[in-house]
């Protein structure tokens, strides 16, 4: 049986590996094809399109990972179903739940490649292509530098004007409020310089706020320091700067959780953390769902449009899963349940149309 399974894993592995050297070059030539305008500008020239073009390698292969291991599942099954070797497998008595086993041993193995490949490998090649193509182009670095942001913590709303790498900050006002939600004091600075746990202002302007009496009461201050500690970090602020599907995730958790704590919306990022976490199990259940379609009987149809229509049917339900969190957002559903609910269904479908298969 172990001969058995390194032939599948094989064939599986070579059609996905094929599949991916396809896709990810269609993708990457299209890119490219972007690009050609810009060359000439600057210092830009062809190889550093190229540069940049295979430095987004890495992202284009995780942007079709889902859809690389798919095909690759698909269309290794039916080659061996195409050469009568899953026929010939069936009747030496191997069931079809052993060769669905066989093909997920391999789909997983896959799938926390491209995980792994995904959560700390993309994030720095994407960067660093960004930076890459800027200082061609003779643009300012991009990440470099980030616009003006606010941000809420605990009973603090911090505004930065300017935003430098994280550690320095323009322009920075802090308004407390007290537990009755009414205005404190509000700290205004030319710099700050914030070192992951605390932000320091220098030279600032202290308005401290009495409302006790019928007129309030503004007693200003001019310090040399004024320092103030935070529950963020400078990993969070940088991720302000990018998309939701930019991050990590990892990243992605600490926003949810910062944003939560804080009583902000964080629903864009939980949509995109419960899909991110629910992604693999999607996949596998679409991989189920397509064995059927391949060891179903060629009376009826032929093999490439079973193969075919399991695409289809799978895609399908890996599109429901991100219109599931769109609708969630747009209707302020629950963004766990939107997101787990089209997988639930697929693998209710998929485990039915497997036992029927292996039944005959």
């Amino acid at each position: 049986m172990k001969i058995l399974d390194r032939y599948i894993a094989k064939t599986l592995l070579k059609y996905s590996l094929s599949v991916m050297v396809i896709l990810v070059g269609i993708f990457a030539f299209f890119k490219f094809l972007e690009e050609v305008d810009d060359i000439g500008r600057a210092s830009y020239t062809l190889v550093d399109a190229l540069t940049y073009i295979g430095l987004l390698v890495p992202s284009i292969t995780y942007m079709l990972s889902s859809l690389i291991i798919l095909l690759g599942a698909i269309l290794g099954l039916g080659y061996l179903a195409s050469n009568s070797e899953l026929i010939i497998m069936r009747g030496a008595g191997i069931p079809v739940t052993e060769i669905t086993k066989t093909t997920l041993k391999v789909s997983i193995a896959f799938i926390m490649l491209m995980i792994a490949f995904g959560e700390f490998i993309v994030p720095i090649s994407s960067d660093y292509a960004k930076q890459y193509r800027a200082q061609a182009l003779g643009q300012k670095v991009v990440g470099a530098n980030q616009q003006g942001f606010w941000i809420k913590d605990s009973n603090h709303f911090i505004h930065v004007d300017r935003n430098i790498d994280g550690q320095v900050f323009n322009k920075v006002t802090l308004i407390k409020v007290n537990n009755s939600s009414e205005l404190d004091s509000v700290v205004y600075s030319d710099s700050a310089n914030f070192d992951g746990k605390t932000v320091e202002l220098q030279q600032s302007s202290v308005y401290q706020i009495d409302s006790s009496k019928s007129i309030a009461i503004i007693d200003k201050q001019l310090l040399q320091k004024y320092m103030t500690e935070v529950s963020f970090d400078q990993e969070l602020i940088q991720s302000l700067k990018k998309e939701p599907k930019e991050l990590s995730t990892w990243q992605l958790f600490k926003q949810v959780s910062f944003l939560s704590n804080n009583d902000l919306s964080a629903g864009t990022y939980e949509v995109e953390l419960y899909s991110r976490l629910m992604k693999p199990f999607t996949l596998i259940a679409m991989i189920i769902l397509s064995v059927p379609f391949v060891f179903g009987s060629l009376r009826n149809s032929t093999l490439g449009r079973k193969i075919f229509m399991g695409v289809v049917i799978s895609l399908f339900f890996e599109l429901s899963s991100r219109i599931g969190g769109m609708l969630s957002l747009r209707f302020d559903l629950n963004h766990l349940l939107s997101a787990s609910l089209p997988t639930a269904a697929v693998f209710i479908v998929a485990l039915l149309m497997l036992y029927r298969v292996s039944a005959r």
